[in-house]
C-alpha cells in the first residue's frame, strides 16, 4: 500500500514528468518494445486496459505512446512512468525490454498476475526511482542486479513467491527510503549491511522464514520510522542499539524465537506509538524504562516467558489503547492507573499469575472493548469492582477467586457478545436484567454457586449462540421462553437442581449442536420434539428421572455421534430405528429398565458392557448381553407401530404409486409430446418423460440419474448438507466421476409455478453463464419421481453457515474473507457488465455463497435470477433475502443491477462484522458525508470496533489492513439508500485491491475520520 513517503514521492514524479529527455531515447522505440511485451501477456481482450495500445493504427503516430493507458512522458515524448496496477495483467517479463527505457523513473505492476522471475536486466533502468513488482506471483530469488539502482527510493517486493536469501547488494541503494519484502519465503539472515541504509523509513520483512540475529547496529538506521520483522524465524537477543531509534514509530518482532530480556533502551523511543514482541521466547520483566514512551498507544507482550510485576510506570502511559500482556508468568498486583488515560480499549492479562483486586480505574474506564483476565487468582466482589461500559464487546474474568452477585449493570452494556464468569464463587441469583444485552452471543456463568430460577428474560437473547450455566445450585424449570433462542448452538444446564420436564420448545432450537441436561431432577418422558434437532451432535440426559419410552423420533438426528440417557427410569425396547443413526459411535443407556434387542448399529454392536449394565432384560450379541433367544421379551409400543406401519406403509404406496400412473397416461395423452416439452423447457432440452442433461461431465442421462440414486441411498437424510426454500441438497459421491452436490426439488405438482420457474430460471442461468466465483452446474434431471440439479461440490458449504459457527469463522483470517468478498465481487461484475443480456441475481446474501476447500467463493441460487431486457421494462415480483434486499423494492418493482449491489455491500459487512450487519446498516451509513461525521472524541468510532471479535484485528500497518479499511468503505458506498449513487459492481471489482490513494480518486465521496484513521488498528 501506499505510505505518505511513496505518496510524496509520486508527487515529485508527476512534477519531474518536463525533464529533458535522454539522448538516446525514441518514442518509436519505445512504442515497438511495449507492444512487443504486449503480445506476449495474456490479456482479458473484453476488459483490457491495454486497448489504447496501438501504434500504428493512429494518425498521430509521432506522438508515440504517451497517451497510451498507464503510461506517462516528459516533454520530449520519452516515458518515464508505467503504472500498469489492478490491469488485470497475466504473464512475464522475459520479453519486457528494459534497455528500452532510459529515461524510466517509476515502474508499477502491483497487484496483477505476473508470474516467473524477475529479470537480471531489470538494472538497465539507470534513472528508476520507484519499482513496485507487489502482489503477484513471482517466484525465484530478488536479482542482486536491482542493487546497482543507485537512485531507487522505493522498492516493492512483497507478496509474491520469492526464495532465497536477501541479496547483499541491497546495501548499494543508497537513496532507499522504503524497503517492502514481506510476505514472501524468503530466508536466511537479514544482510548486517543494511544498517547503513542511512535514508531508510520504512523497513517490511515479516512474513518470511528468515532467521538468525538481529543486527546489532540497527540503531544506525535513524530515520527509520517502522521496523516489522514479525512472523520470521529470528533468534537471539533484542539488540540494546534499538534504542537509537529515536524516530521509530512501529517496532513489531512479534512470533520469532527472540529470547533474553527487553533491553531498558527500548524507554528511548520517546516517539514510539506501538511496541509488538508478543509470541516469542522473551524472559525476565519489563523494565520500568517503558513507562517513559509517552505515544505509546499499543503495547503487545503476550504469549512469551515474562515474569516479575508489571512496574507501575506503566500507568503513565497516558494515550494507551491496547495492553496485551497475556499468557506470561507475572506476579503481583495489576498497575493500579492502567487506565489512567482514559483511553484504553484492550485489556488482556489472562493466563498469568496475578493476584489481589482489579484496579480502581478500571471501574470508570469507559473506553474499554476487550477484557480478558481469566485464569488468574484475582479478587474482589465483581458486583463493585466492574461498572458499565457502552463500548464493551468481550469480557472474560472465569478461573479467578470473584465473589458476590452478577451484577444488575451488565444489563446496561448493551454492546456485549460475551460475557464469561465461570469457576469463580459467584451468589445469588441471576439478574434478569441480563435479558437486556441484545447483541450477546455468549453467557457462561459455569461452576460457581448461583441458585434460585433461571430468569425467563434469557428468552429475549435472541443473538445467543452458547449458554453455559452448569454446575450452580439453580432450581425450577426451564423456561419457555427458551424457545425462541433459535440460533443457540450450545445449551448446557447440566449439575443443577432443575426440575419439572424437559420442555418440548427445546425441539425449536434447530442450530443445537450440543444439549447436556444431564444431573438434574428432571421426570416425565422425553419429548418427542427433540428429533427435530437434526444438527445435534452431542445428547446428554443422564442421572435424572426421565420415565416413558425412548422417543423413536430421536434417530432423525442424523448427526448424533454421543448419546448418554443412564441412570433414568426409561423403559421399553430401544427403538430400532436407531440403527439408521450412521454418525452415532458412543452410547450409554445404562441403569434403566429397558429390554428387549439392541439396535444392530455400529455405535450399539461396539458398546462397552457398562453402557448396557443395569437394565430390565436388554439382549443381543455384545459382551455382557445374553443372546435374544433366550430371553422371551413383550413388543414395546414403539414396535406395535412400527409393525403396523411395516404393513400398511408398501399397501398405501402401490395404491399411489397405481393412481399416479393412471393420472399420468392421462395426461400423456391429452397434452401430447410436444406441449409437454414447450411446458418443461422453452430451449428445447426435454425429453418428454424425463430431461438429462449432463453435458458438461457427458455421461449418459439414464446411467448418471440411476448413479446418483445409488450415490445418495435414494437421497437418504444421512447425505443431506442443506435446505433451501425449494429444494434439499445432498452430497453424492459418484464412482465413476466425483463427488457432487445434488440439489433436489420438493416435489413438483401441477400448477406449482413458482417451483417451475425456479428450476428452469436456473438452469437458463447458468447454462449461460461461465465464471470461476459462479457454481459450475454439471447437469439436470427432469423426472417424474425425481426433479434435481447436479452442481460441483463446495468443500466447505454456505458462508453464511460458517460465519454462525464459532470454531470454522475463526479459520476465515482476514486475508480470506478479503479474497471472498473479492471473488464476489468479480462474478458479479462478469454478470452485470459481461453477460449479454446483462444478469441480475436478486439474492446475494451469505446463504447463498459457497466456499471450497481452499476458500474460494462461488455464487450459487439463481433461481430468482432476472435477465435484464433493454428493450422493455424489467418490472418483477419481489424477491430475495430478507435484511439483504434493497431499500427501494419496498416501493417499486423495477430491477436493476443497482439492487445486487446493495446486497453486496450487506454481505460484504456481514463478512468483515461476522454476522448479520443489522442495525449496524443504519447507523454506520449516517457518516457517509463529512456533516454528519463525527465530531468529537467520544463519539468517533474505528473500524477495529466494528470488526468481528473472534479474530485478532488487523494490524495497522499490515497490507490487509488497508484493503479491510478500503472494504468497509466500499460496502457503506453500496449501501447508498439512492441507487444512483452506489457505484457499479464493474467499478468495484477494477478499484481491488486499491492502493489508498488509487481508492480515494475512485470513490473521492467522503471522509471516515477516526474510521480510516491507521491507529484504529492495533493487533
Amino acid at each position: 500500500m501506499y505510505s505518505l513517503a511513496s505518496f510524496l514521492l509520486f508527487i515529485q514524479l508527476v512534477s519531474s514528468l518536463n525533464v529533458a529527455a535522454h539522448p538516446l531515447a525514441s518514442p518509436t522505440t519505445e512504442a515497438e518494445a511495449l507492444l512487443k511485451w504486449k503480445a506476449s501477456l495474456i490479456i482479458n481482450q473484453t476488459n483490457s486496459h491495454l486497448s489504447s495500445w496501438t501504434y500504428f493504427s493512429t494518425p498521430k503516430a509521432t506522438t508515440g505512446p504517451c497517451n497510451w493507458f498507464g503510461i506517462s512522458c516528459n516533454t520530449a515524448k520519452s516515458v518515464v512512468a508505467i503504472n500498469l496496477s489492478s490491469s488485470g495483467l497475466q504473464g512475464t517479463l522475459k520479453e519486457f525490454s528494459f534497455s528500452s527505457f532510459p529515461n524510466l523513473i517509476s515502474f508499477n505492476l502491483s497487484m496483477n498476475m505476473f508470474f516467473s522471475t524477475i529479470p537480471h536486466q531489470i538494472s538497465h533502468f539507470p534513472k528508476l526511482s520507484y519499482l513496485d513488482l507487489s502482489s503477484n506471483q513471482f517466484s525465484g530469488k530478488i536479482p542482486p542486479e536491482i542493487g546497482s539502482l543507485t537512485n531507487l527510493k522505493v522498492l516493492q517486493l512483497h507478496q509474491n513467491q520469492l526464495n532465497g536469501s536477501i541479496p547483499a547488494s541491497l546495501c548499494n541503494l543508497i537513496n532507499l527510503v522504503e524497503l517492502h519484502v514481506q510476505m514472501n519465503r524468503l530466508t536466511g539472515p537479514i544482510p548486517p549491511n543494511l544498517v547503513h541504509l542511512e535514508k531508510l523509513t520504512v523497513l517490511n520483512m515479516f512474513k518470511n522464514q528468515l532467521s538468525g540475529p538481529l543486527p546489532s547496529q540497527i540503531g544506525n538506521l535513524k530515520s527509520l520510522l517502522r521496523l516489522s520483522l514479525e512472523s520470521n524465524r529470528l533468534s537471539g537477543l533484542i539488540p540494546a542499539s534499538l534504542g537509537d531509534l529515536i524516530n521509530l514509530v512501529v517496532l513489531r518482532v512479534s512470533n520469532n524465537t527472540l529470547s533474553g530480556s527487553i533491553p531498558k533502551e527500548i524507554g528511548n523511543l520517546k516517539s514510539l506509538k506501538y511496541l509488538g514482541v508478543s509470541m516469542n521466547q522473551l524472559n525476565g520483566s519489563i523494565p520500568p524504562s517503558i513507562g517513559g514512551l509517552n505515544n505509546l498507544e499499543s503495547l503487545c507482550l503476550r504469549e512469551n516467558q515474562l515474569s516479575g510485576s508489571i512496574p507501575k510506570e506503566i500507568g503513565n502511559l497516558m494515550n494507551l489503547k491496547v495492553a496485551q500482556l497475556d499468557t506470561n508468568q507475572f506476579t503481583g498486583y495489576l498497575p493500579e492507573n492502567i487506565c489512567k488515560g482514559g483511553l484504553l480499549r484492550n485489556l488482556t492479562v489472562n493466563d498469568n499469575h496475578f493476584v489481589g483486586p482489579t484496579p480502581k480505574s478500571l471501574r470508570n474506564c469507559a473506553s474499554l472493548f476487550r477484557v480478558r483476565m481469566e485464569r488468574n487468582q484475582l479478587t474482589g466482589n465483581v458486583s463493585e469492582i466492574f461498572g458499565v461500559y457502552p463500548y464493551l464487546n468481550y469480557i472474560d474474568l472465569s478461573n479467578n477467586k470473584f465473589y458476590g452477585e452478577v451484577s444488575r449493570n451488565w444489563g446496561q452494556c448493551t454492546n456485549l457478545t460475551t460475557l464469561q464468569i465461570a469457576g469463580n464463587n459467584l451468589s445469588g441469583s441471576i439478574p434478569p436484567e441480563l435479558g437486556r444485552m441484545s447483541q450477546l452471543r455468549e453467557l457462561i456463568l459455569s461452576s460457581n454457586h448461583l441458585v434460585g430460577l433461571i430468569p425467563k428474560e434469557l428468552g429475549s437473547l435472541t443473538s445467543l449462540l452458547k449458554l453455559t450455566l452448569n454446575d450452580n445450585k439453580l432450581s425450577g424449570g426451564i423456561p419457555f421462553e427458551f424457545g425462541s433462542l433459535t440460533d443457540l448452538k450450545e445449551l448446557d444446564l447440566s449439575f443443577n437442581r432443575l426440575t419439572q420436564s424437559i420442555p418440548q420448545v427445546l425441539g425449536d432450537l434447530v442450530e443445537l449442536t450440543n444439549l447436556n441436561l444431564s444431573n438434574n431432577e428432571f421426570s416425565r418422558e422425553i419429548p418427542d420434539q427433540l428429533g427435530s434437532l437434526v444438527h445435534l451432535s452431542h445428547l446428554d440426559l443422564s442421572h435424572n428421572s426421565l420415565g416413558g419410552e425412548i422417543p423413536s423420533q430421536l434417530s432423525n438426528m442424523v448427526r448424533l455421534e454421543t448419546m448418554n440417557l443412564s441412570h433414568n427410569n426409561l423403559s421399553g425396547s430401544i427403538p430400532t430405528s436407531f440403527e439408521n443413526m450412521q454418525a452415532l459411535f458412543n452410547v450409554d443407556v445404562s441403569y434403566n429398565e429397558l429390554e428387549g434387542p439392541i439396535p444392530d448399529g455400529k455405535a450399539f454392536r461396539g458398546a462397552s458392557p457398562e453402557a448396557l449394565q443395569g437394565n430390565k432384560g436388554l439382549c443381543g450379541n455384545v459382551g455382557g448381553l445374553q443372546p435374544c433367544n433366550n430371553i422371551d421379551f413383550k413388543m414395546s409400543k414403539n414396535d406395535h407401530k412400527m409393525a403396523a406401519f411395516l404393513i400398511t406403509f408398501p399397501i398405501l404406496g402401490a395404491l399411489i404409486f397405481l393412481f399416479s400412473l393412471l393420472v399420468f397416461f392421462a395426461r400423456r395423452n391429452k397434452n401430447g409430446r410436444k406441449e409437454q416439452r414447450e411446458n418443461i423447457m422453452q430451449d428445447g432440452r426435454s425429453n418428454y418423460e424425463e430431461i438429462h442433461d449432463f453435458s458438461v461431465l457427458n455421461f449418459d442421462g439414464r446411467s448418471m440419474y440411476e448413479e446418483i440414486i445409488k450415490a445418495t441411498d435414494n437421497f437418504d437424510s444421512v447425505h443431506c448438507i442443506g435446505q433451501g426454500s425449494y429444494g434439499t441438497v445432498y452430497k453424492a459421491n459418484l464412482p465413476s466421476t466425483k463427488i457432487v452436490a445434488v440439489k433436489k426439488l420438493h416435489q413438483l405438482r401441477e400448477g406449482d409455478n413458482r417451483l417451475h420457474t425456479e428450476f428452469l430460471n436456473e438452469i437458463k442461468a447458468l447454462t449461460e453463464i461461465r465464471h470461476r466465483n459462479i457454481v459450475k452446474l454439471y447437469g439436470f434431471c427432469w423426472h417424474a419421481r425425481h426433479s434435481f440439479l447436479v452442481y460441483e461440490y463446495m468443500e466447505r458449504g454456505n458462508l453464511g453457515r460458517m460465519l454462525r459457527e464459532e470454531n470454522e469463522a475463526k479459520e476465515l483470517d482476514w486475508s480470506k474473507r478479503v479474497n471472498i468478498i473479492r471473488g464476489v465481487a468479480h462474478a458479479l461484475s462478469y454478470m452485470h457488465h459481461e453477460c449479454s443480456p446483462p444478469v441480475i441475481h436478486r439474492d446475494i446474501s451469505s446463504n447463498n455463497i459457497l466456499l471450497d476447500s481452499e476458500f474460494q467463493a462461488c455464487v450459487s441460487d439463481f433461481g430468482t435470477a432476472k435477465f435484464l431486457n433493454p428493450d422493455s421494462s424489467n418490472w418483477t415480483a419481489l424477491a430475495g433475502t430478507y435484511g439483504y434486499v434493497a431499500p427501494e423494492l419496498a416501493y417499486t418493482m423495477e430491477v436493476n443491477e443497482k439492487c445486487d449491489v446493495y446486497s453486496f455491500g450487506v454481505v460484504s459487512l456481514e463478512i468483515l462484522v461476522g454476522k448479520h450487519p443489522g442495525d449496524l446498516i443504519s447507523s454506520i451509513t449516517t457518516w457517509s458525508s463529512p456533516s454528519s461525521a463525527p465530531q468529537h472524541h467520544h463519539d468517533q468510532v474505528a473500524v477495529v470496533d466494528i470488526l468481528d471479535q473472534r479474530l485478532l484485528p488487523p494490524t495497522h500497518d499490515d497490507d490487509v489492513a488497508w484493503e479491510v479499511v478500503s472494504l468497509v468503505k466500499i460496502a457503506l458506498l453500496c449501501l447508498n439508500d439512492s441507487p444512483q449513487c452506489r457505484p457499479t459492481m464493474k467499478a468495484i471489482s477494477q478499484v481491488m485491491w486499491p492502493q489508498r490513494l488509487h481508492l480515494s480518486k475512485a470513490f473521492p465521496l467522503f471522509t471516515f475520520h477516526e474510521l480510516l484513521h491507521p491507529t484504529a488498528f492495533t493487533s
